[in-house]
């Protein structure tokens, strides 16, 4: 793997002077694409507190781009036109994928994936047993994990440029409130909820009802039940309110199983 990451840098470094018609550049770009729609490798890794970015294959992912052609695609009665093509053979990795569903080639789904009638983008990976929900869609990029469940019309947002740019990371058994936007490198902690309607990206701060003290912007800590509010602030203009994410109960792992009855109690709808 370290060889083609030092041909795919290669080519990043001259791709001003790449020929769309150079099969060898083909050929390794769409190796590298390959790892990440294998599940061989992934655009980002959660080290502690760190989100480590492989920008060798997010080049991969924008060299696939300007190396592609458009192509006309035929799903049933369904006609596309594109660059990328979609992923196949569903059944032999485990997946279940509803019509209107689609996912495209170099995103990774692991077996037990439910996909609604939904969309997850290029470089993304979904873990498993991990269900997109109707209208939901998983940006490029974005690292979603295992036991999750992004509701109806979340928002997962992608990132691609620049290179260096942390995607999206949600957690294991974390919970996605209906029409929630979590963007621009945003984190969700594992088994975090987020209220329906949440917005949360690097500018939104997360606040403790307990303390009312600020404990980070746009990211979630693990096992908190948190739901959109907002903050006061003055301004030369007048006194407006900013949005804000407020966490409303922290819970312990083993509470998981009686996640429900601590939602009605906090009267948060995930939907």
């Amino acid at each position: 793997m370290a060889d083609l990451q030092a041909s795919i840098e290669e080519l990043w470094d001259h791709r001003n002077e790449l020929d769309g018609r150079d099969p060898d550049a083909r050929r390794l770009v769409h190796d590298a694409v390959g790892l990440l729609d294998r599940g061989e490798a992934r655009i980002a890794e959660v080290h502690g507190d760190d989100v480590v970015v492989n920008e060798w294959l997010k080049q991969a992912i924008l060299l696939l781009f300007r190396l592609s052609d458009m192509e006309t695609i035929e799903v049933g009665p369904y006609e596309y036109h594109d660059k990328i093509p979609l992923k196949r053979d569903f059944a032999a990795q485990g997946v279940r994928v509803v019509p209107g569903a689609s996912a495209r080639f170099g995103s990774f789904l692991e077996p037990g994936v439910i996909l609604m009638p939904s969309y997850v983008n290029i470089g993304a990976r979904v873990g498993a047993n991990t269900m997109v929900d109707t209208w939901a869609t998983v940006g490029s990029c974005a690292q979603i994990g295992a036991n999750v469940h992004l509701s109806g019309g979340v928002g997962i947002g992608g990132v691609l440029e620049p290179p260096q740019a942390a995607p999206v990371i949600v957690g294991d058994n974390a919970m996605i409130g209906s029409r929630c936007m979590v963007t621009q490198g945003a984190r969700v902690g594992e088994g975090a909820v987020l209220g329906e309607g949440s917005i949360l990206n690097p500018g939104i701060p997360v606040i403790d009802a307990q303390t009312g003290q600020e404990v980070g912007r746009g990211k979630v800590p693990p096992y908190c039940i948190t739901v959109q509010a907002g903050r006061r602030r003055e301004f030369p203009g007048g006194e407006f309110t900013l949005p804000c994410q407020l966490i409303l109960r922290r819970y312990e792992p083993g509470e998981r199983q009686h996640l429900n009855d601590i939602l009605r109690d906090q009267g948060v709808i995930v939907g």
